[in-house]
């Protein structure tokens, strides 16, 4: 596999918040690999409030992850 991670380091805290979505976004394909099952699967979340606010939560994960490795852009 290509490797599409090279550094959890960014330059801005905005940067670091487009990584963790894309962390989150990445983690959701190795899960499922198959984008048709993702496809079908998308309407029984897409208007889920706890589903979407999982999927928030997964981020946030993400982004303090992702700060903490930039010292919190210090």
């Amino acid at each position: 596999m290509a490797e599409w991670l090279p550094s959890l380091k960014t330059d801005t805290p905005q940067e670091g918040f487009e990584l963790a979505i894309k962390l989150a976004r990445k983690g959701v394909g190795y899960t499922q690999p198959d984008a048709d099952v993702r496809e079908k699967l998308r309407p029984v979340y897409a208007d889920n409030a706890d589903s979407l606010t999982m999927a928030s939560q997964v981020v946030a994960i993400h982004y303090q992850t992702v700060a903490v490795a930039n010292n919190y852009w210090r």
